[in-house]
């Protein structure tokens, strides 16, 4: 199962949760956000990683040369897109970036939602389902209702984010339906505080993980 830790703002936190096994660490490129890092912190701490890490910078309403020019000086393997942006602006920069993963966050707020998820999984990789906020974007620790993703069958792999913690992981991971899941996403779920990570929850988390391969 993929596991992707978001919100990465430290060199050392980094290095750490990809040695307990995660394959994927996300990193803010949203001004606004708390655990914003730059373009170069960003490269700075991806140096460090092994070369089989996905390196996955979010964003959120940016412009389309923005995104490019981020992600080539950040050395990205993925963007992550989790704004409003459309699905013709998701197969746009699908065009411009080929090899780079595209992520399409949908913050889910019904069954609305889901249905809007056919439009956007043909052009993207993969899709990342979240918790609807007013006010925020992601990293609220609020939880989606999972039962409603039962039936929920996209065209593309898809990873289930939204107030995920270890101690819910396994009830959460048990309402969804087999086809195309493929990971989680964590970032509040095992923080201190905003962009500071909290390795023993890190740990925890990997033990929880532990358990679905052992069932």
């Amino acid at each position: 199962m993929r596991v992707k830790i978001c919100g990465i703002t430290k060199a050392e936190q980094a290095i750490a949760i990809a040695r307990l096994g995660a394959q994927s660490l996300g990193f803010i490129c949203v001004q606004a956000s708390p655990r914003y890092v730059s373009p170069q912190t960003i490269r700075l701490i991806v140096e460090q990683l092994p070369e089989n890490v996905d390196r996955i910078g979010v964003f959120a309403n940016s412009t389309i040369d923005n995104i490019c020019q981020v992600v080539a000086e950040s050395n990205l393997t993925g963007a992550q897109l989790h704004g409003d942006e459309t699905a013709q602006y998701c197969r746009r920069l699908r065009e411009l970036l080929p090899g780079i993963e595209i992520i399409k966050a949908l913050r889910v707020r019904n069954c609305e939602t889901l249905e809007s998820a056919a439009v956007y999984s043909v052009g993207v990789d993969t899709l990342l389902l979240d918790a609807y906020h007013p006010d925020q974007l992601g990293g609220t620790g609020k939880t989606l209702d999972w039962q409603m993703l039962a039936e929920f069958k996209p065209q593309c792999p898809w990873l289930l984010a939204g107030g995920l913690r270890p101690d819910n992981l396994l009830r959460a991971i048990g309402s969804l339906s087999d086809n195309n899941f493929s990971g989680v996403d964590l970032s509040s779920g095992v923080e201190i505080s905003p962009g500071d990570k909290d390795l023993t929850l890190v740990a925890k988390l990997f033990e929880q993980l532990k358990k679905i391969k052992k069932n």
